[in-house]
């Protein structure tokens, strides 16, 4: 009777935008675990060699045994952790995407390339005493190779830079076969036992305290819970004594925050507080330090994980709380390639693991806000800060029929003035980089436009020319009008290199510093401006929303807006939700210690109904009012949709095949028996970009099961067109923007 294991087959995801896996026969020497789910392979691809996930094992495959090649080694000696590979296979299944893809997206870029998995590494270099060196010609290198041999157990890189020797010195005594470099695993203090706070604890306000009990009532089971607390109620302090509870039972606590700006000060506080493992998982580290803090969450070292979007993907060995912070916020979401939402990911996860989820916000997700009304979802509330300052509500001030100095009214320059002579700082919140939105030619009316996208190009002075925002193309100023060859040449609007030119010829003697994702590119340039912010001398902050999210800025007192109209009448369902949220969240930046604060909000729209009430009744009860207006129009949160992206350089081949899809799912909708709408299709709120035409076909549905039945039909129609495979398309399940 022939051996079952020889017959055995390894269904392999790989990283292929295609959906589905590969067949594979074992290799000869078997991994000491044997072949099982989770492991990582490296397998033949064509002409290449890729690294792989086993995600199934058969007994067969659809292909002949003779056609199937074998893996050619097993990295790993025992598999990946089972709840990443749950949560991969869950995201890849909801998203509608290729699982090879999902799962390389979810594990750090040196377990993709087929390192092993292992925690932090540290290269010794080591002097070969076997082989008698001839380095009279090269003294530099005879130098470093009687340092090495002073130390028989190796150095590390950064002590032999530290002795003045490079790393191609180094490489060239290895060439010459006079040292060799070893890696060795560090070993990671053992976490601490007793106390685990480093600092106390705040006391805590009646309605933290009451917060803070519903968390504790369930602490072992999944409990689902929405803090909405005005900005500086203090909802931090709440996560910080929940994390405690949970480290306190041996448990992980994995924290989500929407912006890498937003890390280094949470981590910060977070390691300030507790005196176990407190690590961080962001884009700003090298693939090293990923690995290294995936691999202390996997096995349990780190008890506390805070991280960004793909955070969420770190596996836990023993999880005990997710905590997302500033949820409604957009950036959680995915844009390209697999189009997760790091917060519904938390969702499915903490269902998963059965422990408490808690989303706090100050302006909470319209999809959060509904289940937390509806019951699904436990709602606290915190409404009093700590300051015991109210919030300050929004004053409109009409920007119709006056004149403008860099953006700003003269109400607010004299506000701004006031604020500064009584020592406190200003912040001047305009959501536009560059100078100017556009260069317009007064004698014709020319404006300069991207020649790749259906957009004008934002004017800069900080180097001087044009960039398109959306394709980043970038071009000269140009001398003259290209069109009348006028050299009036003007620029109209204000952005924030403008308004900072203003306010320092207006307050030569303050400091202005401009926060924007231009003059933040350098490393570490975001964190000095802050460390110069909270000195506390006076200031004028110039910002995007950067500065809106999250940031405690204790010394500002009054916060100008200075122009609020740039959402509110956009063609996306869900611009006014937007708008309202980062109004709420920058006009929070004001006001936070002692002082109370004041908020300046300029607009061509005084008189607008929902304008009005934000400022009137705040937040909270505007997004009651868009609610009821999205059940009325049958708008998520009240229905599902998913958004079929179809992009080409010819328009008419993105259009014909939208087209033809949208035809095709609607006969199929009429014999299926699912209450399914299919939308278009539409050309994008910006059709041409970066010199291709995009396309949407949009699908809709009262339950989310039937909406993932008719995307998962739609995608393996779009799979088998050959027409399909001519141009670019995505399918985007739950889209936050119609862009």
């Amino acid at each position: 009777m022939p051996d079952t294991v020889s017959l055995q087959v390894l269904k392999v995801a790989l990283p292929s935008p295609l959906r589905r896996l590969f067949d594979y026969l074992p290799a000869s020497h078997p991994p000491p675990c044997g072949w099982q789910l989770g492991l990582r392979v490296r397998v033949p691809f064509g002409r290449r060699e890729v690294v792989g996930v086993i995600v199934e094992l058969a007994d067969t495959s659809e292909l002949p045994r003779s056609q199937l090649r074998a893996v050619s080694e097993a990295l790993d000696d025992a598999p990946l952790p089972d709840d990443w590979l749950w949560l991969c296979r869950f995201a890849a299944r909801y998203y509608q995407h290729s699982l090879g893809d999902t799962l390389q997206h979810a594990m750090p870029a040196r377990l993709r390339q087929g390192h092993p998995m292992a925690g932090r590494t540290q290269t010794l270099w080591l002097a070969n005493m076997q082989t008698q060196p001839a380095l009279s010609r090269a003294p530099k290198q005879a130098e470093l190779y009687a340092l090495l041999s002073q130390h028989p157990h190796g150095l590390p890189t950064r002590a032999v830079s530290a002795h003045g020797f490079t790393r191609d010195q180094l490489l060239a005594l290895t060439k010459k076969g006079l040292a060799t470099q070893q890696e060795i695993v560090l070993t990671a203090p053992e976490p601490p036992s007793g106390n685990l706070l480093a600092t106390p604890a705040l006391p805590l306000n009646r309605e933290q305290a009451t917060a803070l009990a519903a968390l504790h009532e369930k602490l072992d089971g999944y409990h689902p819970c929405l803090l909405e607390g005005v900005t500086g109620s203090g909802k931090t302090e709440i996560y910080l004594q929940l994390i405690e509870s949970v480290a306190a039972k041996g448990k992980q606590s994995l924290v989500l925050v929407p912006e890498i700006g937003l890390t280094p000060q949470t981590l910060a506080r977070f390691r300030s507080r507790f005196r176990v493992p407190v690590v961080a998982l962001h884009s700003g580290l090298t693939d090293p330090e990923r690995l290294d803090v995936w691999e202390a969450a996997a096995s349990g070292r780190a008890l506390v994980i805070i991280g960004t979007r793909s955070a969420i993907f770190t596996p836990l060995a023993n999880p005990g709380a997710i905590i997302v912070d500033e949820e409604h916020d957009g950036s959680y979401k995915q844009h390209d390639g697999l189009r997760y939402h790091a917060r519904d990911l938390a969702v499915a996860r903490a269902h998963y693991h059965g422990i408490p989820l808690l989303l706090g916000s100050a302006t909470p997700s319209l999809e959060s806000l509904q289940q937390a009304l509806s019951g699904s979802y436990r709602h606290l509330r915190l409404t009093q800060r700590p300051s015991r300052h109210q919030p300050a509500k929004l004053e409109l001030i009409d920007l119709r029929h006056q004149r403008r100095q860099g953006g700003l009214l003269p109400n607010a320059i004299k506000a701004i003035k006031s604020t500064l002579s009584a020592g406190k700082q200003v912040l001047i919140f305009i959501n536009r980089r560059g100078f100017a939105p556009t260069l317009a030619c007064h004698a014709c009316g020319w404006m300069a436009e991207c020649g790749q996208c259906d957009s004008r190009m934002t004017l800069h002075r900080q180097p001087p020319l044009l960039a398109c925002h959306h394709c980043d193309s970038r071009r000269a100023l140009p001398d003259a009008c290209p069109e009348c060859g006028s050299g009036d040449l003007r620029a109209l609007g204000s952005g924030t290199e403008r308004t900072e030119e203003t306010l320092q010829g207006l307050f030569p003697k303050v400091a202005v510093h401009r926060i924007d994702r231009d003059s933040t590119r350098k490393k570490d340039s975001f964190e000095q401006i802050l460390k110069e912010i909270h000195r506390g001398e006076p200031c004028l902050l110039v910002g995007t929303q950067m500065l809106a999210k999250g940031h405690h800025l204790p010394h500002v007192t009054l916060v100008v807006v200075v122009n609020a109209d740039g959402g509110l009448y956009a063609a996306d369902f869900r611009a006014l939700e937007h708008s309202a949220q980062l109004l709420e969240q920058v006009a929070g930046r004001a006001g936070r210690a002692a002082d109370p604060g004041r908020v300046l909000v300029q607009t061509l729209h005084p008189d607008d109904p929902h304008l009005g009430q934000l400022a009137e009744h705040g937040y909270g009860a505007l997004a009651r009012n868009l609610l009821e207006e999205r059940r009325l129009a049958q708008l998520p949160p009240f229905t599902f949709m998913a958004l079929l992206r179809v992009e080409s350089p010819q328009e008419e081949a993105a259009l014909t095949l939208a087209q033809q899809a949208g035809q095709a799912l609607r006969e199929w909708l009429k014999t299926s028996g699912l209450a399914t709408n299919c939308l278009g299709p539409v050309p994008a709120p910006m059709e041409r970009r970066q010199n291709r035409y995009h396309i949407h076909l949009m699908l809709a549905a009262n339950k989310r099961s039937q909406l993932h039945t008719a995307a998962s039909w739609l995608v393996q129609w779009m799979e088998a067109n050959r027409e399909a495979r001519k141009v670019r398309w995505s399918i985007d399940i739950d889209p936050q923007t119609l862009a």
